[in-house]
């Protein structure tokens, strides 16, 4: 069951150097271009960029243990940076289209 898992912020410059830093960190500086690029499997879809009043990261994870994985690595990185209490909204997907 693949699960949908959304970051929400409010959009300032902040909320996108926080996003910035936190790829840099998960990839060690290799960059994210593709899921590949991550250190877990599982990442089906990845979208991020203002939307409204916020910036808004959505994932689009295989199963719940694989963004488990995920959240072991990403989690005490946004701790580091100082936004322990940011929490995804996380929901099952219905269906996932992809090209």
């Amino acid at each position: 069951m693949a699960l949908i898992v959304t970051f929400d912020m409010e959009n300032t410059p902040a909320a996108q150097e926080l996003y910035d830093n936190c790829i840099d960190r998960v990839t060690e500086g290799r960059g994210f271009a593709s899921p590949a690029d991550l250190p877990v499997p599982g990442l089906i879809a990845h979208i991020a960029g203002p939307v409204g009043g916020c910036w808004r990261v959505t994932d689009v994870w295989e199963s719940p243990e694989s963004f488990e994985a995920f959240a072991k690595i990403l989690g005490p990185i946004i701790a580091d940076l100082g936004y322990a209490d940011l929490q995804p909204d996380v929901s099952t997907a219905h269906n996932v289209v992809l090209r």
